[in-house]
């Protein structure tokens, strides 16, 4: 029963042994080379960089299959994931207490700005405005009575003052008594009293009115609120009140929205949002095949806290209201663009130290690696940068050789 588990320990060691000790022995044998001419192989010396090449003898090259690839602009868009919603939506609620009168009206119905939605019973209010016009009118009919009777107490003050200055100066010559002198004072005085209320009554006349004013303007607005309107050009969402419901403040009555332009909203990761700006076109793909176009016109300046993203808008017209609110929308806004290099998925590969490449050949038909930075995938292939404008990529055999190993290329172009 142990003599399986011994067998599998022998094999991985010896399939370890090979790999590490033995590794370019096991590269002659998937070359096709026998043991006499893998032991003619032979290393050269480090590089500047450190870097070890392996050079095969000349008549012994690696066939590989090459494509000669030459960078084209790609404009570099920035891809989201997102939603479509309403340009507005508004629930319109009742600011006072009362019951419905209105039939109601069915969702999805086409309003107008300032169509009725809700009617409410007026109750009492019609009365309570009335009576505060009433006592607006009462408050400016005692204004001119105010009036004049300040204008009175002012010519008395005047008359007082007149019959003091005589007395003064009679009284000082000996031909007036001290008590026609403090008469005269005294009839001073109360003319300075008389103008001092019939001030306060004009102050009071027009406190009056000031007050029936707000009374006014205060029943008038209930009234008002007894008209639940549409705030704007949309649809309904929901049905109106129903006629008999009581409504308070805060009550429901109908749900607009506004669909004939809507907005596509994504979130951007901060790593591409300065790629992102205002007034860029963009264009979205919904989930039904639809596709449509618009431009960004918002990119917030605040990230989600939990997401670290930053909410974009995209405006798009509809006025055939094809599209909802809601429907999940592939977005792709278009952004600086860049040269990159359309190769086969096939050909990318790792280094020893696990970063992504494409293996080349140089001028001196030996292979090489080169870094590169993936930019899109696509059904065609993919596309990636830091090749230089020109080169020709292994897309055949690239796990095959290392760096600096002779290959034999054979073109794409040329077996097509």
């Amino acid at each position: 029963m142990r003599l399986i588990p011994l067998l599998t320990a022998i094999a991985v060691t010896a399939g370890l042994y090979f790999l590490v000790l033995q590794r370019e022995a096991l590269f002659a044998f998937a070359r096709g080379e026998t043991a006499a001419e893998a032991t003619e192989t032979v290393e050269s010396e480090p590089s500047a960089e450190g870097a070890a090449s392996v050079t095969v003898t000349a008549e012994k090259r690696v066939g590989v299959v090459v494509k000669r690839s030459e960078a084209r602009p790609l404009d570099s868009a920035v891809i989201l994931r997102g939603q479509t919603q309403a340009a507005r939506q508004v629930e319109v609620k009742a600011e006072t207490t009362s019951t419905v009168l209105s039939e109601p009206l069915r969702k999805g119905t086409q309003v107008k700005a300032g169509d009725l939605l809700c009617e409410l019973d007026p109750g009492t209010r019609l009365a309570a405005h009335q009576e505060a016009q009433a006592r607006l009118l009462e408050a400016r009919a005692r204004t001119p009575e105010a009036e004049a009777k300040l204008e009175e107490a002012n010519a008395r003050l005047k008359e007082a003052t007149i019959n003091l200055t005589a007395a003064e100066k009679l009284s000082q010559e000996g031909y007036a008594s001290e008590t026609r002198l403090a008469a005269a004072r005294a009839a001073e005085r109360t003319a300075v009293a008389g103008i001092a209320a019939a001030q306060g009554g004009l102050e009071t006349s027009r406190a009056g009115i000031e007050s029936a004013l707000a009374l006014v303007a205060s029943t008038s607005k209930e009234i008002d609120r007894l008209r639940i309107t549409a705030p704007f050009d949309g649809l309904l969402e929901s049905d109106t009140a129903e006629i008999g419901s009581l409504m308070q403040p805060g009550s429901l009555c109908a749900t607009v929205i506004q669909l004939d332009t809507i907005k596509v909203v994504g979130f951007v990761p901060e790593t591409e949002v300065n790629r992102v700006h205002l007034g860029a076109l963009a264009g979205a793909e919904l989930a039904n095949g639809a596709q449509v176009q618009g431009e960004v016109t918002f990119v917030s300046r605040s990230a989600d806290p939990t997401t670290r993203t930053f909410e974009v808008e995209i405006t798009v017209d509809n006025p055939d209201l094809k599209i909802r609110d809601g429907q999940t929308a592939d977005i792709v806004i278009s952004a600086e663009g860049t040269k990159a290099h359309l190769l086969p998925q096939s050909a990318l590969t790792l280094n020893n130290d696990g970063r992504l490449g494409v293996r080349i050949v140089r001028e001196d038909q030996t292979a090489g690696f080169v870094l590169v930075s993936l930019l899109r995938d696509t059904a065609d292939g993919v596309w990636v940068s830091g090749l230089p404008e020109k080169a020709d990529v292994i897309v055949v055999g690239q796990d095959f050789v290392t760096e600096g190993v002779p290959v034999a290329p054979t073109y794409q172009e040329a077996m097509q």
